[in-house]
């Protein structure tokens, strides 16, 4: 089972989220604000052009001829009344938001006005659209503040406001007679609907905003996230190498911000590591190397033997066009491929007779002991191959494991044919060396069973 990476379900998520919602936090609130000033804006800006609209319409009426519109319902009737009444109907017709238009005058009672002039009464009743007053009527206009400070000046209310007539809003203007003092005021509604419809345009377009600010969030939240996450992955991914024994990682982080300066400081780190081991490794090899020497010193038949494998090992990897650096590895490993015989006891190792089946089974337990010894020490397991496998065949009959040649390692191959040619060419307690001739004809006799036949021809070129 794949076991998931713990980068991947917080750290990494929890970046992004952060960023992302950071974002959408800022786009939200920030086209909120923008869309409360937009409407506000637009609410004023339809305030400040009612108050022009009545302002300019007074302009055309006459204060002294609304005087002689008698307050009561007998007013329509009067020449004033249809003047006005007309004045205000073109008004009307030339400003297509307009939905009502009348002028009223103060009563004896504070906030209580009459109505003067509605010119809906001289339509017709199936085109009227609302209710209709009559000079003389009363109408509270307490409920509108701006209204009251309209016999001042030019106002508009500040919200939409509810009456009789449905829900509108309005603006005013006061009528001024011949000595400039205001006797009536205009006053102008607009239909809410024609509000809402203008807010709702303007609301539809601070949707889009938003929707594309939340997208942009998104999709900067996802990029800045990746770049920022990014060089941190590299280094969990160099710390899992480090883990897993591979000190020649590298990570590569271009930036040189924080996170670049942790990158170069763990790379130094690694190569600190990869030094240290390496001076360890050399360290033990020498160690090694001393014990495989005291060990051939036993017996002056087997004195370079190592030596000597370990070199043709290299010269055939080189041959086999092996990159150097493994075949210096390979060399190291093949001059240590007999330390296990350390387990074995002398008597055994120097036997001129014959040994006995007890015997062999020891000696064929050498490479397992010497894959024991060095096992703690090196992590490389074509090195560890050398050692437990430089007794293997080609054809499975070998031991330890009886393993083929697909099984094994081309390292533990080499080493198998150059073990077995400097063994037939050195003298031995228990048989004379062998001409360079005879034992390349021994080992070509190998190939295909005992050896691997691309080492066999590599070996044969190297002796050339």
């Amino acid at each position: 089972m794949k076991r998931k990476s713990p980068f991947s379900k917080s750290f990494y998520v929890k970046v992004a989220l952060s960023f992302i919602l950071s974002l959408l936090f800022v786009a939200v609130l920030s086209n909120y604000i923008l869309l409360e000033f937009s409407l506000k804006s637009q609410f004023s800006q339809l305030r400040d052009r009612l108050k022009v609209i009545a302002q300019t319409a007074v302009l055309s009426l006459n204060g002294d001829e609304l005087k002689n519109i008698p307050l009561d319902p007998g007013g329509v009737d009067t020449p004033s009344f249809g003047i006005i009444a007309s004045q205000l109907l073109r008004i009307k017709r030339t400003n297509p938001m307009i939905k009502d238009l009348y002028i009223m005058t103060k009563t004896d009672k504070p906030g209580i006005y009459q109505f003067v002039v509605d010119p809906d009464v001289l339509m017709p009743k199936t085109v009227r659209t609302g209710l209709t007053s009559y000079p003389g009527d009363k109408y509270n206009a307490q409920r509108f503040p701006e209204m009251l400070k309209a016999f001042n000046g030019p106002s508009a209310d500040t919200k939409l406001v509810v009456d009789e007539w449905g829900k509108t809003l309005s603006g005013y203007a006061p009528i001024l007679d011949k000595d400039n003092l205001p006797v009536a005021i205009l006053g102008i509604d607009i239909d809410a609907g024609d509000v809402y419809l203008a807010e709702k345009g303007l609301l539809h377009r601070g949707i889009f905003v938003l929707l594309m600010g939340i997208v942009f969030s998104l999709l900067l939240g996802s990029i800045f996230s990746i770049r920022i996450i990014s060089p941190v992955k590299k280094l969990i991914d160099g710390t899992r190498h480090i883990a897993e024994g591979d000190l020649n990682y590298r990570v590569k982080v271009p930036s040189q911000d924080e996170i670049g300066q942790l990158a170069l400081s763990f790379n130094d780190m690694a190569a600190s590591l990869a030094d240290a081991r390496e001076k360890l490794h050399d360290y033990f090899y020498r160690m090694v190397q001393a014990m495989v020497r005291s060990l051939e010193a036993k017996d002056p038949y087997t004195r370079g033997h190592s030596d000597r494998v370990s070199e043709l090992s290299y010269n055939i990897a080189i041959k086999m066009g092996i990159a150097p650096k493994e075949a210096e590895l390979l060399k190291k490993a093949a001059q240590m491929h007999d330390i296990g015989k350390l387990g074995i006891h002398d008597d055994i190792l120097n036997k001129k007779s014959s040994l006995s089946e007890g015997e062999w089974d020891l000696v064929r337990k050498h490479p397992e002991v010497g894959e024991e010894i060095l096992k703690p020490v090196f992590l490389d397991p074509q090195m560890l191959s050398v050692i437990r496998s430089h007794h293997e065949r080609y054809d499975g009959s070998g031991y330890p494991d009886g393993l083929k040649a697909d099984d094994t390692t081309i390292s533990a191959q080499i080493v198998s044919v150059a073990d077995a040619y400097d063994a037939m060419t050195s003298s031995r307690s228990y048989h004379a060396a062998m001409a360079k001739e005879e034992a390349l004809e021994k080992i070509k006799a190998g190939s295909g069973t005992q050896f691997n036949p691309a080492v066999v021809q590599a070996i044969i070129k190297v002796l050339e």
